[in-house]
């Protein structure tokens, strides 16, 4: 297996070549290095249309911006004609990207807050919308802005990281926006991934390919539940770019405030491990390769109470049981041509675990990833993975978009299905 090669810059920037972007500022003292993703933006081919809060022209003026994007610079809700429309301006884009993003920005943008034409936009767009915070230590390590941005990542917005540093208060600490060529980057990588496949080409196309997705949740009563943070993202992305590869998609998604992108998917709605079990019975005689991305419950309460548990005592034991195991159960049912891809997230031991993983599942590969990796795991934009294959071959990547992650993992499975075919 050849190892992993990143796309060069060249190509990659080329994927911004072309593209509506909206770049929202607001008030922060990193608004200037808005000009330079704007300059950054132009000169990679991108339509840029600049969009600033009042807050934000105390720190940036807008003939600057207005010079650099060869556009008139929108603001005021109420008075700009060529955009009285904030729908229009959702409908236009192929991108928004909010830089800086204040606390008060995401503070609006996780309530749904309505009361300037950034938000509005927001409200109305219909393209991948991205934020690069910018605040004080304090203020981004603070109880409700840690809330704010678990909800923006439950409603789909990417977030880039924070740099860490020393800030404009004079702390040292996180807050600081990502620099313009990070998120210049960021964005190449995204558009590169959404446009790198022609589906007609892949070999995935008109293939039937069943995924599983999200979390598991397992009633304790009717209000409790066993479940993780798993928030579906990464099967989401996989199902996503089957699609744009012309598979015929069934996604089995447990509870998660998520969905497809691609009106093609179909999805099942589940939410115990039994019941994506049952769903997996059903489609999976029929699919030419099944993924199992989802977060699965191991253990489920042995009884549910009817009644919402009371608190009495110091203490409660719980008794559990172990759930289905839907993993070993496909891979007893998998036949010859057909494949079976896992994953394994681990804390410990990741290799040798996810290896034994592997072999007693009967996966064809397993994507590894481990929760000691800063920027992986659930609920983050991003992941890091390693592909592991039978006979001790391994492919390992660098942190990428998840949506990038996606596309590397969719590139091996399509070497499977050119190896079968070769033969």
């Amino acid at each position: 297996m050849s190892s992993d090669k990143q796309p060069d810059g060249k190509k990659r920037l080329e994927s911004l070549h072309g593209k509506k972007i909206i770049l929202g500022i607001t008030g922060s003292i990193a608004a200037y290095k808005a000009a330079f993703l704007l300059r950054l933006l132009i000169k990679a081919g991108a339509e840029v249309q600049v969009l600033m809060t009042s807050a934000a022209a105390d720190f940036i003026g807008p003939v600057t911006l207005a010079t650099l994007s060869k556009r008139p610079v929108l603001s005021d809700i109420q008075s700009e004609a060529n955009w009285n429309n904030h729908v229009e301006l959702g409908l236009w884009a192929d991108a928004f990207i909010i830089a800086p993003a204040t606390a008060n920005t995401l503070a609006k943008l996780s309530s749904g807050i309505c009361d300037n034409l950034l938000t509005a936009v927001y409200l109305s767009a219909r393209c991948p919308v991205f934020a690069a915070p910018a605040m004080d230590v304090d203020m981004w390590h603070h109880p409700a802005t840690r809330r704010n941005i678990r909800q923006l990542q439950t409603d789909g917005i990417h977030l880039l990281p924070v740099g860490k540093g020393e800030l404009a208060s004079g702390l040292e600490g996180e807050g600081r926006m990502a620099e313009p060529e990070e998120i210049l980057d960021f964005l190449a990588d995204f558009f590169f991934a959404q446009g790198k496949h022609d589906p007609p080409h892949s070999p995935l196309s008109g293939k039937r390919l069943m995924l599983t997705a999200g979390p598991t949740y397992e009633p304790l009563d009717p209000v409790r539940f066993l479940g993780n943070r798993s928030s579906g993202k990464m099967g989401i992305a996989l199902a996503d770019a089957l699609a744009r590869r012309g598979a015929k998609v069934h996604l089995i998604l447990g509870p998660s405030a998520l969905r497809p992108k691609e009106n093609k998917v179909e999805v099942i709605h589940v939410k115990t491990a039994e019941e994506m079990l049952q769903a997996a019975l059903r489609l999976f005689p029929k699919a030419d390769a099944a993924i199992l991305a989802a977060a699965v419950a191991d253990y489920k309460p042995a009884r549910v109470s009817p009644e919402k548990i009371k608190k009495k005592g110091e203490s409660m034991t719980l008794q559990l049981e172990k759930t289905p195991d839907i993993a070993a159960t496909l891979g007893q049912q998998k036949r010859p041509g057909q494949y079976l891809i896992g994953f394994a997230l681990e804390t410990e031991n990741e290799k040798a675990n996810a290896r034994s993983k592997l072999q007693r599942k009967n996966f064809d590969f397993i994507v590894l990833n481990s929760l000691r990796d800063p920027g992986a795991g659930f609920q983050t934009d991003t992941n890091k993975i390693s592909i592991l294959f039978p006979g001790n071959k391994a492919r390992a990547y660098e942190l990428k978009a998840k949506e990038e992650v996606a596309e590397d993992i969719l590139d091996t499975l399509e070497e499977l299905f050119q190896n079968d075919k070769a033969l």
